[in-house]
């Protein structure tokens, strides 16, 4: 991006350091406070992802759960609930060592559940194709059918990640995907 031209003077916001801005994108004062908030921003992510995942294991029927299960479920930190336990303000059963369960019904009226984060998806199944001759085109069938050219057709197969496979001199391409591609352009 090309310099502005002006002066604008921006706070850090790592360091806090005030800083003439290059770009008007730029938030932070160097290098070193860009990599520190990205490894920052990385870590949280990370973190999130576990205690979804943790939140999305304990079953619903469970009448006490752990200590970190809550903490995966209602978003409080791990040093807050052993203060509130400590204080009397939840009530908790000590199993074993290391095995201190709290009530869900008590935890549901003190705290409100966390948001399950926006980025924990389920992870679709890959579609299984038929590369076998019968089953798929080559690229010759798919220009006469479809009126176009050869460098249309590998610059959609390029570009929707569609399979081919080559066996001799030609090009096979699954039947299923193209009749989807071009008929939904048409």
């Amino acid at each position: 991006m090309p310099n502005l031209g002006l002066e604008i003077k921006r706070k850090c916001r790592l360091c806090g350091k005030v800083f003439l801005i290059k770009t008007l994108d730029s938030y932070y004062c160097c290098k070193k406070c860009s990599d520190a908030a990205y490894a920052k921003k990385k870590r949280t992510e990370a973190r999130e992802k576990k205690l979804a995942l943790i939140a999305k294991s304990v079953p619903k029927v469970s009448e006490f759960i752990s200590v970190r299960e809550a903490v995966a479920i209602y978003g409080v930190e791990r040093g807050t609930l052993y203060l509130m336990i400590r204080r009397g303000d939840i009530p908790s059963i000590n199993i074993g060592t290391k095995m201190t369960r709290l009530n869900r019904k008590d935890l549901e009226k003190a705290f409100v559940k966390r948001p399950i984060a926006k980025y924990i998806k389920e992870t679709p199944l890959p579609k299984k194709y038929s590369l076998e001759p019968e089953d798929c085109y080559t690229i010759g069938e798919i220009c006469e059918k479809y009126h176009i050219n050869d460098s249309s057709v590998w610059a959609h197969v390029r570009k929707y990640s569609i399979p081919s496979r080559q066996i001799g001199n030609y090009v096979y391409v699954p039947k299923e995907e193209i009749d989807n591609l071009y008929k939904s352009e048409e």
